[in-house]
Protein backbone atom coordinates (compact mmCIF):
# COMPACT_ATOMS: atom_id res chain seq x y z
CA UNK A 1 0.00 0.00 0.00
CA UNK A 2 0.94 3.22 -0.93
CA UNK A 3 0.78 5.85 1.76
CA UNK A 4 1.05 9.48 1.45
CA UNK A 5 3.71 11.66 2.97
CA UNK A 6 6.13 14.87 2.59
CA UNK A 7 8.63 13.64 4.86
CA UNK A 8 11.66 12.23 2.83
CA UNK A 9 11.47 8.46 2.51
CA UNK A 10 14.90 7.37 2.90
CA UNK A 11 17.82 10.02 4.84
CA UNK A 12 21.32 9.38 4.53
CA UNK A 13 23.75 11.71 6.39
CA UNK A 14 27.44 11.68 6.49
CA UNK A 15 27.50 7.62 5.89
CA UNK A 16 30.54 5.99 6.01
CA UNK A 17 31.36 2.28 5.06
CA UNK A 18 35.19 0.15 5.17
CA UNK A 19 35.45 -3.39 4.32
CA UNK A 20 38.14 -4.96 5.50
CA UNK A 21 39.70 -4.93 1.86
CA UNK A 22 39.40 -0.96 2.50
CA UNK A 23 36.92 -0.53 -0.18
CA UNK A 24 33.35 0.93 0.91
CA UNK A 25 31.47 3.85 0.90
CA UNK A 26 32.51 7.58 2.44
CA UNK A 27 30.56 10.82 3.11
CA UNK A 28 26.77 9.76 1.81
CA UNK A 29 24.61 12.23 2.23
CA UNK A 30 21.37 12.33 0.47
CA UNK A 31 17.60 12.31 0.43
CA UNK A 32 14.66 10.80 -1.72
CA UNK A 33 11.13 12.54 -1.22
CA UNK A 34 8.18 10.92 -1.77
CA UNK A 35 7.26 9.71 -5.69
CA UNK A 36 10.10 10.34 -6.90
CA UNK A 37 13.14 8.41 -8.72
CA UNK A 38 16.31 8.60 -7.63
CA UNK A 39 19.20 6.62 -10.13
CA UNK A 40 22.73 6.04 -8.44
CA UNK A 41 25.30 6.14 -11.18
CA UNK A 42 28.66 4.84 -12.17
CA UNK A 43 31.09 2.28 -12.62
CA UNK A 44 31.40 -0.93 -11.57
CA UNK A 45 32.47 -0.87 -8.13
CA UNK A 46 31.99 2.68 -7.41
CA UNK A 47 29.79 1.82 -4.09
CA UNK A 48 26.00 1.39 -6.10
CA UNK A 49 25.45 -1.66 -4.41
CA UNK A 50 26.90 -1.03 -0.68
CA UNK A 51 24.70 1.94 -0.63
CA UNK A 52 21.45 -0.23 -1.59
CA UNK A 53 22.43 -2.98 0.95
CA UNK A 54 22.95 0.00 3.72
CA UNK A 55 19.70 0.93 2.69
CA UNK A 56 17.94 -2.34 3.44
CA UNK A 57 19.97 -3.36 6.65
CA UNK A 58 21.63 -5.77 5.38
CA UNK A 59 24.79 -3.61 6.08
CA UNK A 60 24.93 -1.04 8.84
CA UNK A 61 27.35 2.26 8.53
CA UNK A 62 30.60 2.38 10.51
CA UNK A 63 29.43 6.25 11.39
CA UNK A 64 26.78 8.48 10.02
CA UNK A 65 22.75 7.66 9.90
CA UNK A 66 20.90 6.35 7.53
CA UNK A 67 17.22 6.41 8.20
CA UNK A 68 14.43 4.63 5.79
CA UNK A 69 10.66 5.63 7.07
CA UNK A 70 12.25 7.59 9.88
CA UNK A 71 13.80 4.50 11.36
CA UNK A 72 17.13 2.86 11.03
CA UNK A 73 16.37 -0.21 8.88
CA UNK A 74 19.06 -2.30 10.83
CA UNK A 75 16.03 -2.16 13.75
CA UNK A 76 13.33 -2.89 11.16
CA UNK A 77 10.26 -5.01 12.20
CA UNK A 78 8.61 -6.97 9.91
CA UNK A 79 5.79 -4.10 9.31
CA UNK A 80 9.05 -1.82 8.40
CA UNK A 81 10.44 -4.53 5.79
CA UNK A 82 6.94 -5.15 4.19
CA UNK A 83 6.70 -1.37 2.95
CA UNK A 84 9.86 -1.95 0.73
CA UNK A 85 10.28 -4.30 -2.62
CA UNK A 86 14.07 -4.86 -3.07
CA UNK A 87 15.65 -6.16 -6.49
CA UNK A 88 19.28 -7.55 -6.52
CA UNK A 89 21.44 -7.61 -9.09
CA UNK A 90 20.95 -11.56 -9.52
CA UNK A 91 18.17 -13.83 -10.75
CA UNK A 92 17.36 -15.01 -6.89
CA UNK A 93 14.24 -16.85 -7.70
CA UNK A 94 13.59 -20.68 -8.31
CA UNK A 95 14.96 -21.79 -11.56
CA UNK A 96 12.52 -24.85 -11.49
CA UNK A 97 8.98 -23.34 -10.68
CA UNK A 98 7.44 -21.15 -13.47
CA UNK A 99 6.80 -17.77 -13.35
CA UNK A 100 3.31 -18.23 -11.57
CA UNK A 101 4.22 -20.48 -9.10
CA UNK A 102 7.61 -18.15 -7.96
CA UNK A 103 4.94 -15.47 -7.80
CA UNK A 104 2.79 -17.80 -5.80
CA UNK A 105 5.71 -18.61 -3.64
CA UNK A 106 6.66 -14.77 -2.87
CA UNK A 107 3.74 -13.61 -2.21
CA UNK A 108 3.14 -16.55 0.71
CA UNK A 109 6.17 -14.99 1.96
CA UNK A 110 4.54 -11.70 2.53
CA UNK A 111 1.35 -13.17 4.16
CA UNK A 112 -0.89 -12.86 1.23
CA UNK A 113 -3.95 -15.14 0.66
CA UNK A 114 -4.43 -17.28 -1.90
CA UNK A 115 -7.25 -14.84 -3.49
CA UNK A 116 -4.98 -11.79 -2.83
CA UNK A 117 -1.78 -13.91 -5.03
CA UNK A 118 -4.43 -14.73 -7.37
CA UNK A 119 -5.58 -11.23 -8.27
CA UNK A 120 -2.46 -9.70 -7.63
CA UNK A 121 -0.48 -11.94 -10.16
CA UNK A 122 -2.52 -11.44 -13.06
CA UNK A 123 -2.42 -7.64 -12.62
CA UNK A 124 1.30 -7.96 -12.37
CA UNK A 125 1.77 -10.99 -15.26
CA UNK A 126 -0.04 -7.91 -17.58
CA UNK A 127 1.87 -4.88 -16.05
CA UNK A 128 5.82 -6.95 -16.71
CA UNK A 129 4.06 -8.58 -20.31
CA UNK A 130 4.86 -11.96 -18.72
CA UNK A 131 1.08 -13.37 -19.51
CA UNK A 132 2.15 -15.54 -21.98
CA UNK A 133 5.21 -16.97 -20.07
CA UNK A 134 3.55 -17.79 -16.28
CA UNK A 135 3.70 -21.60 -16.87
CA UNK A 136 7.49 -21.17 -18.15
CA UNK A 137 10.41 -22.77 -15.93
CA UNK A 138 12.35 -19.88 -14.11
CA UNK A 139 15.37 -21.34 -16.21
CA UNK A 140 13.69 -20.99 -19.06
CA UNK A 141 12.96 -17.52 -19.07
CA UNK A 142 15.53 -15.23 -21.08
CA UNK A 143 17.63 -12.53 -19.11
CA UNK A 144 15.05 -9.81 -19.47
CA UNK A 145 12.57 -12.07 -18.80
CA UNK A 146 14.45 -13.13 -15.14
CA UNK A 147 14.52 -8.91 -15.06
CA UNK A 148 10.55 -8.51 -15.49
CA UNK A 149 10.09 -11.62 -12.91
CA UNK A 150 12.31 -10.21 -10.43
CA UNK A 151 10.34 -6.32 -10.99
CA UNK A 152 7.07 -8.54 -10.72
CA UNK A 153 7.86 -10.54 -7.17
CA UNK A 154 9.17 -7.10 -5.60
CA UNK A 155 5.68 -5.94 -6.58
CA UNK A 156 3.62 -8.19 -5.45
CA UNK A 157 2.90 -6.64 -2.19
CA UNK A 158 2.63 -2.90 -3.21
CA UNK A 159 5.63 -1.80 -1.38
CA UNK A 160 5.87 2.32 -1.10
CA UNK A 161 9.79 1.77 -1.77
CA UNK A 162 11.52 0.11 -4.44
CA UNK A 163 14.97 -0.49 -4.27
CA UNK A 164 16.23 -2.07 -7.45
CA UNK A 165 19.97 -2.82 -8.33
CA UNK A 166 21.09 -2.72 -11.44
CA UNK A 167 17.60 -4.15 -12.72
CA UNK A 168 18.83 -3.36 -16.94
CA UNK A 169 22.06 -5.16 -17.01
CA UNK A 170 23.24 -7.45 -19.32
CA UNK A 171 19.72 -6.97 -21.15
CA UNK A 172 18.93 -5.27 -24.71
CA UNK A 173 18.22 -1.31 -25.17
CA UNK A 174 14.82 -2.24 -26.16
CA UNK A 175 14.19 -4.31 -22.66
CA UNK A 176 15.77 -1.69 -20.76
CA UNK A 177 13.37 0.96 -22.61
CA UNK A 178 10.62 -1.61 -21.30
CA UNK A 179 11.48 -1.68 -17.37
CA UNK A 180 12.53 1.98 -17.45
CA UNK A 181 7.89 2.33 -18.59
CA UNK A 182 7.41 0.28 -15.64
CA UNK A 183 9.58 2.05 -12.95
CA UNK A 184 7.44 5.56 -14.88
CA UNK A 185 3.94 4.05 -14.11
CA UNK A 186 5.37 3.40 -10.56
CA UNK A 187 6.40 6.70 -10.00
CA UNK A 188 2.75 7.70 -11.41
CA UNK A 189 1.02 5.57 -8.71
CA UNK A 190 3.28 7.29 -6.27
CA UNK A 191 5.64 4.40 -5.34
CA UNK A 192 9.28 5.81 -4.12
CA UNK A 193 12.01 4.42 -6.51
CA UNK A 194 15.65 3.75 -6.40
CA UNK A 195 17.31 2.28 -8.82
CA UNK A 196 21.59 1.92 -9.54
CA UNK A 197 22.80 1.48 -13.47
CA UNK A 198 26.24 1.50 -15.29
CA UNK A 199 24.25 3.03 -18.02
CA UNK A 200 24.77 6.60 -17.91
CA UNK A 201 22.39 7.80 -20.62
CA UNK A 202 19.36 6.06 -18.18
CA UNK A 203 19.95 9.67 -15.97
CA UNK A 204 17.20 10.66 -18.20
CA UNK A 205 14.79 9.18 -17.11
CA UNK A 206 15.54 9.77 -13.45
CA UNK A 207 14.17 12.51 -11.21
CA UNK A 208 17.08 13.10 -9.72
CA UNK A 209 20.82 11.42 -10.23
CA UNK A 210 23.56 10.61 -7.42
CA UNK A 211 26.78 10.20 -9.32
CA UNK A 212 29.30 8.21 -7.59
CA UNK A 213 32.72 7.61 -8.04
CA UNK A 214 35.55 5.33 -5.72
CA UNK A 215 33.02 5.30 -3.01
CA UNK A 216 32.22 8.99 -2.81
CA UNK A 217 29.43 11.20 -4.50
CA UNK A 218 30.53 13.20 -6.80
CA UNK A 219 27.07 15.56 -6.94
CA UNK A 220 23.08 14.71 -6.12
CA UNK A 221 20.81 16.62 -8.92
CA UNK A 222 18.27 16.83 -11.62
CA UNK A 223 19.34 15.46 -14.63
CA UNK A 224 19.01 19.28 -16.14
CA UNK A 225 21.06 20.24 -13.07
CA UNK A 226 23.77 17.43 -14.29
CA UNK A 227 23.82 18.77 -17.48
CA UNK A 228 24.68 22.44 -16.22
CA UNK A 229 27.38 21.32 -14.20
CA UNK A 230 28.99 19.55 -16.60
CA UNK A 231 29.15 21.76 -18.78
CA UNK A 232 29.45 25.18 -17.10
CA UNK A 233 25.88 26.82 -18.11
CA UNK A 234 23.66 25.74 -20.65
CA UNK A 235 24.52 25.65 -24.43
CA UNK A 236 23.45 26.54 -27.84
CA UNK A 237 24.52 24.94 -31.07
CA UNK A 238 24.89 27.17 -34.24
CA UNK A 239 25.98 27.06 -37.56
CA UNK A 240 26.96 29.12 -39.96
CA UNK A 241 28.94 29.96 -43.19
CA UNK A 242 33.11 29.24 -42.63
CA UNK A 243 33.94 32.35 -44.21
CA UNK A 244 32.58 34.14 -41.19
CA UNK A 245 32.99 31.75 -38.28
CA UNK A 246 36.10 33.64 -37.06
CA UNK A 247 34.42 37.05 -36.92
CA UNK A 248 31.22 36.04 -35.00
CA UNK A 249 33.12 33.73 -32.94
CA UNK A 250 34.79 37.24 -32.06
CA UNK A 251 32.02 38.82 -31.37
CA UNK A 252 30.12 36.47 -29.29
CA UNK A 253 32.66 36.10 -27.25
CA UNK A 254 32.92 39.92 -26.32
CA UNK A 255 28.66 39.62 -25.16
CA UNK A 256 28.53 40.20 -21.25
CA UNK A 257 25.76 37.34 -22.08
CA UNK A 258 28.11 34.32 -23.25
CA UNK A 259 30.23 32.64 -20.96
CA UNK A 260 32.17 30.28 -23.44
CA UNK A 261 32.16 29.53 -26.98
CA UNK A 262 33.57 26.53 -29.10
CA UNK A 263 33.89 25.38 -32.51
CA UNK A 264 32.21 21.53 -32.81
CA UNK A 265 34.66 18.97 -33.49
CA UNK A 266 33.95 17.49 -36.70
CA UNK A 267 31.24 19.83 -37.79
CA UNK A 268 31.69 23.15 -40.55
CA UNK A 269 30.62 25.90 -39.06
CA UNK A 270 29.46 24.30 -35.91
CA UNK A 271 29.65 26.66 -32.79
CA UNK A 272 28.86 25.56 -28.97
CA UNK A 273 27.95 29.24 -27.45
CA UNK A 274 27.69 28.69 -23.17
CA UNK A 275 25.28 30.69 -21.64
CA UNK A 276 23.47 31.18 -18.39
CA UNK A 277 19.84 30.35 -20.35
CA UNK A 278 19.07 29.26 -23.25
CA UNK A 279 15.76 29.68 -23.50
CA UNK A 280 16.18 33.44 -22.92
CA UNK A 281 19.53 34.06 -24.55
CA UNK A 282 18.64 31.87 -28.23
CA UNK A 283 16.73 35.08 -29.87
CA UNK A 284 18.63 37.27 -28.67
CA UNK A 285 21.89 36.27 -29.81
CA UNK A 286 19.98 35.27 -32.96
CA UNK A 287 18.75 38.86 -33.17
CA UNK A 288 22.03 40.32 -32.77
CA UNK A 289 23.66 38.19 -35.43
CA UNK A 290 21.10 39.35 -38.17
CA UNK A 291 21.65 42.53 -37.47
CA UNK A 292 25.53 43.01 -36.65
CA UNK A 293 25.81 40.42 -39.85
CA UNK A 294 22.91 40.21 -42.14
CA UNK A 295 23.06 36.45 -41.91
CA UNK A 296 20.81 33.84 -40.17
CA UNK A 297 22.34 30.17 -39.10
CA UNK A 298 21.64 27.20 -40.80
CA UNK A 299 21.22 25.50 -37.39
CA UNK A 300 19.97 27.90 -34.13
CA UNK A 301 18.81 25.87 -31.21
CA UNK A 302 19.35 24.37 -27.48
CA UNK A 303 22.22 21.79 -27.51
CA UNK A 304 21.56 18.78 -24.74
CA UNK A 305 24.84 17.00 -24.87
CA UNK A 306 24.54 13.07 -24.18
CA UNK A 307 24.55 11.83 -20.74
CA UNK A 308 27.81 10.25 -21.28
CA UNK A 309 29.53 13.42 -22.58
CA UNK A 310 27.92 14.88 -19.65
CA UNK A 311 29.47 12.30 -16.89
CA UNK A 312 33.26 12.56 -18.47
CA UNK A 313 33.04 16.23 -17.93
CA UNK A 314 31.76 16.26 -14.66
CA UNK A 315 34.56 13.83 -12.97
CA UNK A 316 37.15 16.12 -14.96
CA UNK A 317 35.59 19.03 -13.79
CA UNK A 318 35.70 17.52 -9.91
CA UNK A 319 39.06 16.39 -10.60
CA UNK A 320 40.10 20.05 -11.39
CA UNK A 321 38.52 21.41 -8.39
CA UNK A 322 39.91 19.09 -6.20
Amino acid sequence: MVVQTTSPIIEMKDVNLTFDNGRGVSGLSFHLDPGTILGIIGPSGCGKTTTVRLLTGIYTPDSGEVCVFGKHPANFQEPDKIRIGYIPQSFILYPYLNTEENLHFMGGSYGMSLKERKARINTLLDFVELEEARKRLGKHLSGGMQRRLMLASALLHNPELILADEPTAGIDPILRARVWDNFKRLREEGHSIVITTQYVGEAAYCDYVAVMREGKLVTVDTPEGLRRQAMGGEVIHLKIERKNIFEIMKYLMDRRSVLKVEQVEGEKGGLYVYVKNAGRELPRLLGSIREQFDIIPRIAERYQPPFDDVFVRLVQRIEEEA
